[in-house]
């Protein structure tokens, strides 16, 4: 992001605005598993838990995290430019952000938990450096090709009655289960050594690489359309812009809404999973539109302020966001893993983020940085302070 005085108050309030329905999302990874939280038949759900689920499905799941990858994208052209200013080499700087990226995602995912994204964000990043120079209306219509092939995933059908389904089915069903088992109540030792060899598809990790392949149609799109909103210099004037806020948010909002729903409202219907597909990435731009609306109505609010803390400290918020909830639920925190439900997950994962609103609002006037955000500068520029150094101009001399 672009730094002091011509930082972007309304992408960090956006970015902490995400953090919320990332957690809410996650906490289902949280309660059931990567692989179990779309397998809750195996669990005895409340008549009131399926019916949060549903919306937790619609509005939430799919549609926050499409928001922060976004927001990468815009970052990415923002730093760019920023250091380019400074008279700074941006991709040598962004390749180092990159690599320690995909080193932290790494550590967090061996030690701590298997939802990690940090480690994808350093991967798909090496993959926009071959975008960062691309003009704006590139950008778009790659994103848009990209979407509307990652929509046509949805008409790919369920073989549900036949016999290699049936055995995948019942493999998952054992995984489930041991999952719920071994993360309840085993060790840190037990847990981690389940998370690493369990192998629910029976693939050796085939299928890891092969949704590794297809990444980028489920994610690329996001990306480009926001460094396509970087390059058109979105945000910079909230007030001004707030006509075309909310013509975005009437069109994306409810289209992404009705999108995601028609899977829910037409079962039967195999070819409703393009609008689950599609709906996900819509419904994320009506959100990004309305968040900017309202920060142009409201930006001196103290609430606002404190999402922009939390966007300051996303990636600390976000890992610590993983060290609350594993010690909530694992075998050795508390073990409530599965046992409390999705509607009291829910309230948990605002509980959480409601501490950390002032928490991060706390931290921020104290102190510049985060203690992850710190590693990750100190690393990118090669500096104490985190801080890039601008190059000293030599001065020319005359004959």
């Amino acid at each position: 992001m672009l730094e002091g005085k011509n930082r972007l108050h309304v992408i960090d309030g956006l970015r902490g605005f995400s953090l919320l329905g990332i957690l809410m999302a996650n906490m289902l990874i949280f309660q059931y598993g990567i692989w179990g939280k779309d397998e809750l038949q195996f669990f005895a759900l409340s008549p009131a838990d399926s019916v949060v689920h549903k919306l937790v499905k619609i509005i939430v799941e799919g549609s926050f995290m499409p928001i922060f990858t976004f927001l990468f994208g815009f970052g990415m052209i923002k730093m760019k430019e920023s250091m380019e200013a400074k008279g700074l080499k941006a991709g040598r700087h962004l390749v180092r952000r990159f690599l320690m990226l995909l080193v932290l995602g790494l550590l967090h995912s061996t030690f701590l938990w298997e939802g990690d994204i940090l480690a994808f964000y350093g991967m798909t990043g090496f993959v926009l450096l071959m975008f960062m120079n691309r003009k704006a209306k590139t950008l778009l219509i790659w994103g848009t090709i990209l979407l509307c092939l990652f929509g046509l995933l949805g008409l790919v059908p369920e073989a549900s009655e036949d016999p290699a389904a049936k055995q995948d089915q019942a493999r998952m069903e054992q995984y489930v289960k041991d999952t719920n088992h071994i993360y309840g109540t085993g060790t840190y030792e037990q847990i981690k050594h389940h998370r690493q060899t369990a192998d629910p598809f029976g693939m050796d990790g085939f299928m890891i690489f092969f949704m590794l392949l297809l990444a980028p149609l489920f994610t690329g799109p996001m990306f480009l359309f926001g460094m396509y909103a970087a390059r058109k210099q979105w945000f910079v004037d909230p007030v001004s812009e707030r006509s075309a806020y909310l013509r975005g948010t009437l069109i994306f909002l409810p289209a992404g809404l009705l999108l995601k729903s028609l899977k829910s409202l037409f079962p039967k219907l195999g070819w409703m999973g393009i609008g689950e597909l599609l709906g996900g990435s819509i419904l994320a731009i009506g959100y990004i539109f309305a968040f900017a609306l309202l920060y142009s109505a409201a930006k001196n609010s103290p609430w606002l302020r404190r999402f922009e803390a939390v966007g300051k400290l996303s990636m600390t918020n976000y890992l610590m966001q993983t060290v609350i909830c594993t010690t909530i639920f694992y075998g050795y925190g508390l073990g409530l893993f599965g046992k409390l439900g999705v509607a009291v997950g829910c309230g948990l994962a605002v509980a959480i983020y409601l501490t950390q609103l002032f928490a991060s609002a706390w931290y921020v006037k104290r102190f510049s940085f985060g203690p992850a955000e710190r590693l990750l500068r100190m690393w990118t520029y090669f500096s104490f302070t985190g801080k890039p150094k601008p190059r000293i101009q030599q001065p020319t001399v005359s004959a």
